[in-house]
């Protein structure tokens, strides 16, 4: 069965280590330790802990929920203006996002390289090309 240490739990639910410690501690999130000490997760108790979250009500002061599944919590790390349209780029963990849209947007959000800010990504179409044979 796979498990995940505190902080492998942390990354997937999208919060602080410390988060995923306060929410075993109060009994939210079962854990277990390994023969060194550290706190696991099993795969399974993730999994239901991950749907409970995701169907608690918001609470104020924090990020509202959205139909885009697909979030990625980074830093940006470059915005290019143009006159009318903008490039933001985002690294979140792995992954560097580009998105582009418009300068009037960038400038009402405030956008600035070394925020904090949420990359989500909603596709209605996704395309898979066959690799080439022997590849």
């Amino acid at each position: 069965m796979r498990t995940y240490t505190i902080g492998g739990a942390a990354r997937l639910l999208g919060v602080s280590p410390d988060t995923v410690r306060r929410w075993a501690d109060a009994g939210r999130l079962p854990t277990r330790r390994d023969e060194t000490g550290r706190r696991l997760v099993e795969g399974p108790d993730l999994a239901a802990f991950a749907t409970a979250l995701a169907s608690e009500p918001d609470k104020p002061g924090e990020p509202s929920h959205t139909s885009a599944r697909n979030a990625f919590p980074g830093i940006i790390t470059a915005v290019k203006l143009g006159d009318v349209a903008a490039q933001v780029e985002i690294q979140a963990g792995p992954h560097r996002l580009v998105s582009l849209l418009t300068r009037e947007a960038v400038e009402e959000l405030g956008l600035a390289v070394g925020m904090e800010a949420v990359a989500r990504v909603k596709a209605t179409n996704v395309h898979i090309d066959r690799a080439p044979d022997g590849a």
